[in-house]
């Protein structure tokens, strides 16, 4: 009787143990999404705002053009 309560106990503290360390990685994996999202939004920025200064670059030159016709 002893041993199966022992076996218990160690068990239900196995268990505790495999939750936590779960609970640690979907805490972890939810960082590392949000910190790769941050990331995508930051380059889609930055992108958008180097084919801005492109189009506007362009669209200058194409002005000047215009006006030295």
């Amino acid at each position: 009787m002893k041993i199966a309560e022992g076996m218990n106990t160690t068990v239900m503290e196995i268990e505790g143990i495999i939750l936590k360390a779960s609970i640690n990685n979907r805490t972890m994996n939810a960082m590392n999404i949000l910190e790769i999202s941050e990331n995508l939004q930051y380059l889609i920025q930055s992108n958008i705002e180097d084919w801005v200064y492109q189009i506007q670059r362009m669209l200058a030159d194409e002005l000047d053009e215009y006006r030295g016709r």
